[in-house]
């Protein structure tokens, strides 16, 4: 039996990657493509990069694309880290038809909520129980939030005012290395804005993400909180599954 196979393209503010996934595994299939993103990032430019990628392996099946953006059915509603003319743009059916595929069979989806799907898809059982928010930690902070396994769309977490402050200028990754804080010093962030939000959902787990994560024995031991947290298993390539995942399910965002 050979394995079930889709495809994903994650799209970040400096490089655009995609690649095969094995589908029953939650995996990368082979080695995966990394294109930096287009400078500026407009529509047409990253369209022109996603079809690049596809073309390089011969995919024509159904493809997932995340983008740091909240999506609704397929149109662009924010454009974090990407340029702003993608406001308002119909990036499935721009996808689609660079692609030269139906409609259906391009699904868009917020980056982080594709991360999410792929952990709740492939990592810990009990990260499917109850109410669970994946954070990742990078340049900004990003959320999904799912329950019972199900993913509520579009949560916008990591702009939740913590102090006067939008919490993503406060704790994000970013900020740690920009002002060369100390693990010590970003856990008190961190732990300050997940407070905050754990007040206003009052989760079951929390699952962190982002490359930041690859550290985590440095920072979650000092997070002072009542939910439990993990690490996220997959890592990097999260959002090139969870792509692949909500493409295969049809999940638009």
């Amino acid at each position: 039996m050979g394995a079930t196979l889709g495809f994903g393209v994650d799209i970040g503010g400096s490089g655009i990657k995609g690649g095969l996934v094995d589908l029953d595994a939650g995996k990368l299939h082979g080695e995966r493509l990394r294109i930096p993103t287009p400078d500026p990032s407009k529509p047409d430019a990253v369209a022109d990069v996603v079809k690049q990628i596809v073309d390089e392996f011969g995919w024509s099946g159904t493809v997932g694309v995340t983008l740091p953006a909240v999506i609704k059915r397929g149109i662009a509603h924010t454009a974090a880290n990407i340029d702003k003319s993608w406001l308002g743009t119909d990036a499935a059916a721009l996808f689609a038809e660079r692609l030269g595929l139906g409609g259906e069979d391009v699904v868009v989806l917020n980056d982080a909520d594709a991360a999410g799907i792929a952990e709740i898809n492939y990592g810990s059982p009990q990260d499917r129980e109850g109410v669970v928010v994946l954070l990742t930690f990078g340049t900004g902070i990003g959320s999904a939030l799912f329950r019972d396994g199900k993913l509520v769309p579009n949560t916008e977490f990591g702009h939740v005012e913590v102090d006067g402050h939008d919490a993503e200028t406060r704790a994000a990754a970013s900020v740690k290395e920009e002002n060369d804080l100390s693990w010590h010093e970003w856990a008190k962030r961190v732990t300050r804005y997940v407070r905050s939000l754990e007040d206003l959902i009052w989760p079951d787990l929390i699952i962190v993400g982002g490359g930041v994560s690859k550290k985590a024995d440095k920072w979650l031991p000092l997070l002072e909180l009542r939910t439990k947290v993990v690490a996220a298993e997959l890592r990097n390539d999260a959002g090139i599954v969870g792509a692949a995942v909500a493409a295969r399910q049809g999940h638009h965002g």
